[in-house]
């Protein structure tokens, strides 16, 4: 077929198709965007009330007591998100990998099972397991070993309460992706492995890690971003609020107190940016640690 017969359409007709996607990404990204890296810079004291400030919303932010716990809260839930969570989806999928386990496809839908009913539930739900008085977990606690005391989760550990709510919420979702990569590690290599006299700890540590790294890393990534964006989960466990003496408030929370409840929307265009400066931050060096990673294998 001559280039002639092949080419039927004038050559904007693919730029045509392209508009949509335009559309949407002009109005719903870039202009947000550009308009939110403008607020930035600005003090707002309601609808069209603003006036300019420079860099004093950047200065007033490390100067708040409370944007510094919020960073610690955050950073303490990213860690361990990182450190708790993904090593315990990790041995999640190396244990429904096996085929000694029976019943691996109901274990699976078991620990999978709180992503499908959604965040919100899983919340409001931790909420009441973890309520003082007549929770699940003292309920549990007295009539398991007699304890008479009821025990404040959500007045004074309400950041274990978050973790071990997000672990429920999210061991299993990042399980699945550590089982997909361990069903398409080399099984040859294994056998070869083995044969070689390498025993379960060495094939682990030889062979299947450098063959689910990317994957690791990328659940990684996932888990820190998904961390420094949490919200939901304190907000309804904690009845809208950031719990006693802010120690539920996170980032995101911290933003959406000074943009939604003080109404100050070019103070949190400025938290914003620089949460999003720290997510763009996170991604170059897990790209960085990838890269060199395969150029060391």
């Amino acid at each position: 077929m001559s280039s002639t017969t092949a080419r039927q359409y004038p050559a904007w007709v693919p730029y045509f198709f392209l508009l949509p996607f335009l559309g949407v990404f002009l109005v719903f990204i870039a202009y947000p965007m550009l308009l939110s890296a403008t607020m930035a810079f600005q003090q707002n004291a309601g609808p069209g009330v603003s006036e300019p400030v420079g860099l004093k919303n950047f200065t007033w932010m490390v100067q708040d007591p409370a944007f510094w716990i919020a960073v610690k809260n955050t950073t303490i839930f990213a860690a361990a998100s990182v450190f708790i969570q993904l090593p315990a989806a990790l041995g999640l999928a190396l244990l429904l990998n096996s085929d000694k386990i029976k019943g691996r496809g109901l274990w699976r839908m078991i620990f999978f099972a709180p992503v499908l009913v959604g965040l919100p539930f899983v919340a409001i739900l931790a909420g009441l397991i973890f309520e003082k008085n007549t929770g699940l977990l003292n309920v549990t606690l007295n009539a398991l070993f007699g304890f008479d005391q009821e025990f404040p989760w959500l007045q004074e550990f309400v950041m274990p309460a978050l973790i071990v709510a997000a672990f429920w919420m999210y061991v299993g979702f990042n399980m699945i992706y550590f089982l997909a990569a361990l069903q398409n590690v080399n099984k040859d290599l294994l056998e070869a492995a083995q044969v070689d006299g390498a025993n379960a700890w060495q094939r682990f540590r030889n062979v299947t890690i450098p063959a689910i790294k990317p994957v690791a890393a990328f659940v990684v990534l996932l888990s820190l971003i998904g961390s420094f964006q949490l919200f939901e989960l304190p907000y309804l466990m904690l009845n809208e609020s950031a719990g006693p003496e802010n120690r539920g408030l996170t980032l995101v929370m911290y933003l959406y107190q000074q943009g939604f409840d003080r109404g100050d929307l070019g103070y949190a265009s400025a938290v914003g940016w620089v949460l999003a400066v720290a997510l763009f931050a996170f991604a170059i060096v897990q790209s960085v640690i990838s890269k060199r990673s395969e150029a060391d294998a």
